[in-house]
């Protein structure tokens, strides 16, 4: 009775705990999972700049998810409105920097060995290196190739009848620089996201700000940010200068933007004027004001056929187009009945025949606004800059030049009593800049070294001739990056010793 033998299948070593641990430092440490997480970091930014986000805008967030109501609340629950504060992004900005220290680190400590041990000595066969040339030899070829080397600054290893020498770890330093600086750079960007934020505020002429979390119309900040502890600054905009390009090509486009401002960094300290454009921010302690826009608001006064006056105040248009054609409303919800106003905001007026009402130049040539009235329940809440008119009823509409009044059918009167300039103001506040700078300089440092400098090794062997007076000299060379400078390197130590043996020959037949 023949029985058979079922093969058993050979099971590899158990790695248990500590080895499925360093088997996952390893892998996370590869140079090819950082480039992987790389990628991924790069793909993961994408949605934060197709989407909007809540710390840019708020309002445009709600608009999308109202727009899409199907697609907006999933996109929202994966935090593809505020990427760059969503855990996944964390996780996958974290698992990089990680991955980089691993990379660099153990390549920085063995290149320090490296740099503390001599030149290796030279090959048995010199004549299988990339570059390779033999000539004959006099008895002090050693020394004058190893003067040479030495005094072009490579590092010289002598040997009884051979010299190795290396040059070139610059390009290591330079590559250890990139990597190393690259990872300040990411520590530089965590930095500025964690303890850093950044507002807006409209300002208009007149008025101003402190540096407080109620002032600002949208506030975006770190995770470890208190808003409390903001520098108690004020800034008061007392005048607003824009200019325009005024003809050609190129006419309404915006030429400077200058603003005076009344500014005190603290309470009790005394206010300074100071100055500032678009290139050239306002500095005040802990924050930059940058100057990032600029717009109307026109001065309306409502009064009512009894005096009363129940609205006069200056009201910021928003932007339309480059020639500054500005919208915006007028919410007074606290009388009764309510009354609004929605509006239309011309700085150089006219009538298209299939636009209709349009700004055809940015600067205030020919001011008109175009009002229309509304009364009723006038809802609150909600975007500032727009007027929901389902439930209210149209009193009329009317275009007003500065000065201009408007008296409704009730009595009520509506004056353009003028406008006033307003500016966009972005505050940024940010620990991590200047590391940032000095890392990306420091990047771009290293990017040259590697790729202007050659690691690079010869080898020259003073080879005992039976047919030749003093044999012969071998010179060799190899570069780590495959660079042709060594061919070159060989030629140079070769035309040395050859040099000399043609002045000794010279000098013995005369």
């Amino acid at each position: 009775m023949t029985t058979t033998m079922e093969p058993t299948r050979s099971q590899g070593p158990r790695l248990g705990a500590r080895g499925w641990l360093r088997w996952g430092w390893r892998t996370l440490t590869s140079m090819r999972t950082a480039l992987i997480l790389l990628l991924l970091l790069a793909l993961a930014s994408i949605p934060g700049s197709v989407f909007p986000q809540r710390g840019t805008d708020a309002a445009a967030v709600n608009e999308w998810i109202n727009a899409n109501p199907q697609v907006g609340p999933w996109l929202d629950r994966l935090g593809m409105f505020d990427v760059f504060a969503a855990p996944w992004f964390a996780a996958v900005y974290l698992l990089l920097i990680v991955s980089l220290i691993g990379c660099i680190v153990p390549r920085t400590a063995d290149f320090l060995r490296t740099v503390r041990k001599p030149p290796p000595a030279a090959p048995s066969r010199l004549s299988r290196m990339p570059a390779y040339e033999r000539t004959p030899a006099v008895p002090e070829a050693l020394d004058l190739a190893e003067e040479y080397l030495q005094q072009r600054h490579w590092r010289v290893r002598r040997e009884t009848d051979a010299i190795s020498a290396e040059k070139g770890y610059v390009q290591e330093v330079g590559n250890l620089i990139f990597h190393l600086c690259f990872i300040f750079l990411l520590l530089a960007v965590a930095v500025g996201g964690l303890f850093g934020w950044s507002a807006k505020v409209i300002v208009v002429e007149g008025r101003g700000f402190t540096g407080s979390l109620t002032q600002f119309d949208s506030f975006r900040s770190g995770r470890f940010v208190d808003p409390d502890r903001i520098a108690p600054f004020s800034v008061v905009l007392e005048q607003f200068t824009a200019t325009f390009q005024e003809t050609g090509q190129q006419a309404g486009a915006p030429r400077q933007f200058e603003a005076e401002a009344l500014v005190s960094e603290r309470p009790d300290a005394a206010p300074t004027q100071q100055e500032f454009s678009v290139n050239s921010p306002l500095v005040l302690p802990g924050v930059k004001v940058f100057l990032t826009g600029h717009g109307y608001a026109p001065e309306i006064k409502v009064t009512r056929p009894d005096g009363t006056v129940i609205f006069d105040d200056a009201v910021v248009f928003l932007p339309r187009d480059g020639n500054l054609t500005s919208s915006g409303v007028v919410k007074v919800p606290d009388v009764e009945p309510g009354f609004a106003l929605t509006g239309l905001f011309l700085p150089t007026a006219t009538i298209d025949p299939v636009m209709g009402p349009v700004s055809t130049f940015p600067a205030a040539r020919d001011p008109q606004l175009f009002l229309g009235a509304f009364t009723g329940d006038v809802p609150t809440g909600g975007n500032v800059y727009k007027l929901d008119t389902s439930g209210l009823d149209r009193v009329g509409t009317k275009a007003l030049r500065p000065g201009e009044t408007w008296t409704l059918p009730d009595g009520t009167e509506v004056e353009f009593v003028g406008y006033r300039d307003f500016a966009n103001l972005s505050l940024a506040h940010d620990p991590g800049r200047w590391l940032a700078l000095v890392a990306a300089a420091l990047v771009i440092v290293g990017v040259s070294m590697s790729l202007l400098l050659q690691r690079r090794r010869v080898w020259v062997r003073l080879v005992p001739g039976v047919d030749t007076v003093g044999g012969t000299v071998d010179v060799a060379g190899l570069s780590r990056s495959g660079g042709g400078r060594v061919h070159e390197d060989v030629a140079e130590i070769v035309t040395v010793v050859h040099n000399r043996q043609r002045t000794e020959d010279e000098t013995w037949h005369n």
